[in-house]
């Protein structure tokens, strides 16, 4: 049997990923959420939103929630959070 291994800091062609430049402001931008489909992160995603609208000037959330928490997001799901200046991850355990 043949062990794969994946560097997450790679890309496809090998190349090292490069993080995303910041947001000069999240005023008025759009969030994405993913869901983990865990117990806790749905509240703990409704804390944060209300933080990001009143504190930050947040304009609009994208929420999914994925259909389990040891899946990877599914593409439908990506792409509808592509429209988003940014996105949040969360486990709820």
């Amino acid at each position: 049997m043949t062990i794969r291994v994946l560097d997450p800091r790679q890309g496809a062609q090998g190349e090292a990923m490069q993080m995303a430049p910041a947001l000069a402001s999240l005023n008025g931008a759009v969030v994405g959420m993913i869901d983990n489909a865990k117990i806790g992160t749905e509240r703990l995603f409704d804390f944060i939103e209300e933080i990001l609208r009143k504190d930050y000037g947040v304009r609009e959330f994208i929420r999914r929630r994925k259909p389990d928490a040891s899946r990877p997001v599914p593409p439908q799901m990506l792409a509808e959070l592509s429209g988003a200046d940014a996105v949040l991850s969360a486990i709820g355990d």
